[in-house]
């Protein structure tokens, strides 16, 4: 029988060698997951299936040595830190070009000065609201300068106010032209107070939230002049001002961060620093040297032909929004992010007596508010069990720790335990590794019988609304600060209402349906653009397309239903629909929840 000391070297040259092996693996070869998928009726052999499951460890072992190996590559390393931090080139556009492309525009593009100002503007507005709510940062200076880029700053003041701002605007030298003087009477129409240089305080940063520094564009040349240099004077000593404040206004620079040099930044280094600058058509050289937390583009008029001349390398606009972010995302500290909900009191006298008819109101308010897809709901699943599956290979490791302690003599009797825990964990868990999952989902149809949504029978929420036919949806209503939420059993819709429904839908959405086997690995995009096309060519004749038997609508009728409403310092309301029974009949009673 061999020593404690001899058994321990053996067993410690066993791994070292199992690791070694497996650090040399490829890539491409360590594909299976660390975790078994055997189900407990397939393991016949507990000590095959538990050197399986060191297999696995030491392949997890490896992935991560080979990472550890590929750090010590600092020229890689670097590559890899500037390529997330600097996802794609934008260009920098010099004072010349500048000047050239809005030449272009106002000449053979055909755009007009009222234009290209306006949808600055706006663009400047909604880069301000995409970073600072109106519920914290409700206070807006815009200080304007004589040309466009106070124009700028006029029009974005306008926007503000509609978007829920408290804007102000500081004007000191007024262009009589037209169009700026029809900028004063809009913002005079909404009654926008107008302030003096005389009547600005000393000290801007009480008064103040948000100060937007549109005093001079790319075209300015020299030093500013009274009153601006007063003006920018006054933004720069607020970073002057004590540390210990707790929130200094911030400054939002259009195009230029006045006082900067247009290519060459702020050379003196004594000049406005602000928060955030939204650059307009393209960023600007000096662009290059702000140092902000926020730097977007706005202006989305650049057509193709100006692009193309210039070699402009943009980044693209998402949806409908008027700006986009450029360059790395802003260090955020997470556990800082928070809203103060502001909404109507939710009270139970305002409550219907069904849970379904409210539901119809609020989303009735959803569909009025203009909200993107109301109808999209979370939808969360389970399988049998509905618990997560615990790790096997840390058992392994705790099995070896063990052995490292106490030594070999005991070998056999916890290998013997070992392998039972595994059985066990196997017989009580399913053989999933995260049994319950969510994803986002469109509501089809709501009556009295339930909600009502349509999917692939055979994909991962289909397996589990088999297994177990109960689920819970959540809808969130962002700009309303509501959220519903409903729990109940499930049933698959009569055959002949997923007929109706699937044939009502558009055709390339039916062909979708037959061409996804959802849940399934595909190898590639082009496996699903083939089977796409080819069944396209096939009902080209306009045939009508057979519903797949694997297709079709789930319903949830629903046992809880929970409204809830934000308000301020986290007080929301929370009213829950349940179903009771009260005197031998099943009715829905109401409670308030704590929030």
């Amino acid at each position: 029988m061999l020593g404690l000391r001899t058994k321990r070297k053996a067993m410690s040259c066993l791994l070292s060698r199992i690791l070694v092996s497996s650090s040399n693996t490829s890539h491409r070869q360590i594909s299976t997951p660390v975790f078994p998928s055997k189900s407990p009726s397939s393991i016949t052999n507990p000590i095959s299936f538990t050197a399986g499951v060191l297999s696995s460890y030491s392949k997890a072992r490896g992935i991560c040595s080979r990472v550890g190996n590929s750090m010590g590559d600092k020229d890689n390393v670097i590559s890899t830190i500037e390529t997330l931090q600097n996802p794609e080139p934008v260009t920098y556009l010099s004072q010349r070009d500048a000047a050239e492309i809005d030449e272009v525009l106002m000449g053979p593009l055909g755009f007009s000065v009222d234009q290209l100002m306006e949808l600055a503007g706006l663009s400047v507005a909604t880069s301000i609201a995409e970073v600072y709510k109106p519920s914290e940062y409700k206070r807006v200076l815009a200080i304007c300068g004589p040309g466009n880029n106070g124009g700028d700053g006029l029009v974005a003041a306008r926007h503000l106010h509609h978007f829920g701002y408290a804007p102000f605007i500081c004007y000191p030298k007024r262009t009589p032209k037209a169009l700026y003087c029809g900028l004063v009477t809009q913002l005079e129409s909404l009654a926008v107070p107008f302030l003096s240089v005389e009547d600005l305080p000393v000290d801007l940063s009480n008064d103040f939230d948000i100060i937007i520094d549109a005093m001079f564009g790319f075209s300015f040349h020299g030093a500013p002049r009274p009153p601006f240099d007063d003006l920018i004077h006054k933004l720069v000593c607020l970073h002057s001002h004590d540390q210990t404040r707790q929130r200094l206004p911030v400054i939002v620079s259009v195009d230029i961060p006045s006082g900067w040099h247009v290519e060459e930044g702020d050379t003196g280094g004594e000049g406005i620093k602000p928060d955030m600058l939204v650059s307009l058509t393209a960023p600007k050289l000096c662009a290059k040297k702000f140092s902000g937390s926020h730097h977007f583009l706005g202006g989305r008029f650049v057509p193709p032909t100006i692009a193309e001349k210039y070699q402009l390398q943009l980044p693209p606009y998402i949806g409908t929004s008027m700006c986009v972010r450029i360059g790395k995302p802003p260090k955020v500290d997470i556990s800082a992010l928070r809203e103060n909900y502001v909404s109507p009191a939710f009270l139970e006298d305002q409550l219907e007596a069904d849970p379904i008819d409210q539901f119809r109101k609020w989303f009735d308010d959803a569909l009025v508010a203009g909200l993107h897809e109301p109808n999209a709901m979370a939808l969360s699943t389970s399988n049998k069990n509905g618990k997560p599956y615990s790790s096997s290979f840390l058992l392994t490791a705790l099995f070896f720790y063990i052995f490292d302690s106490v030594g070999g003599e005991l070998f056999e009797p916890l290998l013997l335990l070992m392998q039972t825990v595994h059985l066990w964990i196997y017989q009580i868990h399913s053989s999933c590794y995260f049994c319950r999952s969510s994803r986002m989902v469109l509501l089809k149809g709501v009556d009295k019988e339930g909600f009502v949504w349509y999917t692939n029978y055979e994909s991962q929420k289909g397996h589990d609304l088999s297994d177990n036919p109960r689920a819970s949806l959540l809808f969130y209503w962002d700009g309303l600060n509501r959220q519903v939420r409903v729990e109940g059993p499930v049933q698959k819709v009569p055959e002949e209402e997923s007929e109706n429904y699937f044939h009502s839908r558009p055709r390339g959405s039916q062909i979708g349906a037959i061409v996804s086997k959802q849940s399934s690995i595909v190898p590639g995009r082009e496996v699903l653009y083939q089977e796409y096309e080819d069944l396209e060519n096939r009902f080209s004749d306009g045939t009508i397309i057979p519903k797949p038997k694997h297709w079709g609508g789930y319903r949830l009728k629903p046992e809880l239903v929970e409204f809830w409403q934000g308000q301020p310092s986290r007080l929301h309301d929370r009213l829950q629909y349940s179903l009771r029974e009260i005197d031998g009949k099943w009715a829905w009673k109401v409670d308030r929840l704590a929030p």
